[in-house]
């Protein structure tokens, strides 16, 4: 942005705005951003910002990580994931591994990887042995991973895909009624991948400021500005604060392999429920390289429910903004980065996680 953060808060700060206004950053990387940056003790204190969906690590069922679980301890194979989901811990009966962690203290060939780069090497370094990806994202995840499957991959390759789309969760949070918030912070990086127009339906239909901020605090200040404006002037539209990188149309490359080797299905998320057209699914012509078709006898219908957060777990709450992580009953108690109970005290975009690290460490529950 052409101005600095100083100038941002100065003209927030200048503003006459009501006793409260609650906005939401739907992106984890946003929330980190925010928390590290200390921007909610320099906004003035009526500006309330929370927290949403926008961590994948979160919202990947438990049914899809379970069955990640039980293919890398029971079939000869080497799994391959990224580093956030190998701590994710799901509900077992005591001393079963209740993670890809303990799964690969189990004995299981359970490798940590940062990109589909490192999966089709692995799997052509092990030509007699199947690799499974198993690959959970957002938008700006998945598209590499379309674009790894678009060029081809070794025959040994296959993939466990929990790609998730974000805008359709904002639209169920919106869709159900009030939503607990005013206006929007949508996700620069998905924004461009997908287009900066996919957020337009915020404004067009529920007439709620909407705007797509980077990750500098520069530009989230611009973006909060802008949303403070819009709401004072009952003039609501996207606005984008990152032009640097998001255009309206997005990445036309990656969305066209998106859509050649992918379809949008109704996807289950974790702690929430079914939300239509909001996940990926790989396309029948891609049918050997898909893991849940190759290894059928792993998927666990019976663990496909919406409440399989673990018990006192209040992760599905503060994934959906309707408390803070230091709300969470287990928060600093049992639920801490070193043992956690939640997957949003496991991944960096974590919103538990992200406050932990900013230093708060004691839950504001009885």
């Amino acid at each position: 942005m052409s101005h600095d953060a100083a100038y941002w808060l100065q003209k927030i700060r200048a503003l006459e705005l009501p006793s409260r206004i609650k906005i939401m950053n739907v992106c984890g990387g946003h929330e980190r951003s925010i928390t590290l940056a200390g921007l909610r003790g320099a906004l003035p204190n009526n500006i309330e910002l929370i927290p949403g969906p926008g961590c994948p690590v979160c919202v990947c069922p438990e049914e899809d990580v379970y069955q990640a679980i039980q293919l890398a301890l029971h079939e000869k194979i080497i799994l391959v994931a990224f580093g956030d989901m190998l701590r994710v811990p799901v509900n077992v009966p005591k001393g079963e591994p209740r993670s890809l962690d303990a799964a690969r203290a189990a004995g299981a060939d359970i490798r940590p990887i940062a990109s589909p780069i490192e999966a089709v090497q692995i799997a052509r370094d092990n030509p007699d042995v199947p690799v499974v990806f198993f690959a959970a994202g957002f938008e700006t995840t998945t598209a590499p991973v379309a674009a790894m499957l678009a060029a081809g991959v070794p025959q040994n390759l296959s993939v466990l895909l929990s790609g998730r789309l974000t805008w359709p969760a904002v639209a169920m949070l919106l869709d159900a009624g009030k939503p607990g918030f005013d206006a929007l912070i949508a996700p620069g990086h998905v924004a461009t991948v997908m287009g900066s127009d996919e957020w337009a339906f915020v404004p067009a239909r529920h007439g709620l400021p909407a705007a797509v901020a980077g990750f500098t605090p520069e530009s989230l200040l611009a973006a909060t500005y802008s949303v403070l404006r819009q709401w004072l002037a009952e003039r609501p539209f996207l606005d984008n604060c990152y032009p640097e990188l998001v255009r309206p149309g997005g990445n036309v490359s990656a969305r066209r392999q998106l859509a050649q080797v992918m379809d949008v299905v109704d996807a289950n998320w974790r702690g929430v429920g079914v939300i239509p057209a909001s996940g990926f699914g790989i396309k029948p012509a891609l049918a050997a390289h898909d893991a849940r078709l190759r290894f059928p006898a792993y998927d666990d219908p019976a663990r496909k429910r919406a409440g399989e957060m673990p018990p006192g777990c209040d992760c599905a709450k503060v994934v959906l903004g309707k408390i803070y992580p230091d709300h969470c009953r287990l928060y600093g108690r049992a639920c801490t980065p070193r043992t956690p109970i939640g997957p949003c005290m496991v991944s960096d975009e974590g919103a538990c996680r992200i406050w932990w690290a900013s230093g708060i460490r004691e839950a504001k529950v009885a």
